[in-house]
């Protein structure tokens, strides 16, 4: 037996909240993928190359030169001269260590060179110079 206040109206689910809800999650996802990127090195301006290319080695070492010249070692600054022996410190006797140099777009040629001629001195370091893309 039907009540007459009852229409034949079609059961409906109503999935605009569960929407909401999942663009909310995606949302959150998205912002916090972002916040993930690890710096190794001190924000210099580097370099633009077309050809720069990612590397996958084992240990990483970043030596970074400022706009300023100031020398840095895995972000803690440090004196030229000190440099070979503490990249040897740093790397033991793994022979896949990659060292990474980061020099601001101001930087002099001659301290690039100079920095690669002492990096060149440590025995199984491969030299890689940071570049980002135009």
């Amino acid at each position: 037996m039907r009540l007459p206040d009852e229409a034949d109206i079609p059961t409906q689910i109503n999935i605009v909240p569960m929407i909401d809800v999942i663009f909310a999650i995606l949302t959150f996802f998205i912002m916090s993928t972002l916040f993930l990127t690890r710096s190794e090195g001190l924000p210099v301006n580097l370099p633009q190359a077309a050809t720069a290319k990612q590397q996958q080695v084992s240990t990483k070492v970043t030596v970074t030169v400022d706009d300023k010249g100031q020398v840095s070692l895995n972000r803690q600054p440090i004196q030229i001269n000190n440099l070979t022996k503490q990249v040897e410190a740093l790397i033991g006797s793994d022979s896949e260590a990659l060292v990474i140099i980061n020099a601001d777009a101001k930087v002099g040629h001659g301290q690039v060179v100079e920095i690669m001629d002492r990096l060149r001195q440590v025995k199984g370091a491969k030299l890689a110079i940071a570049t980002q893309k135009p």
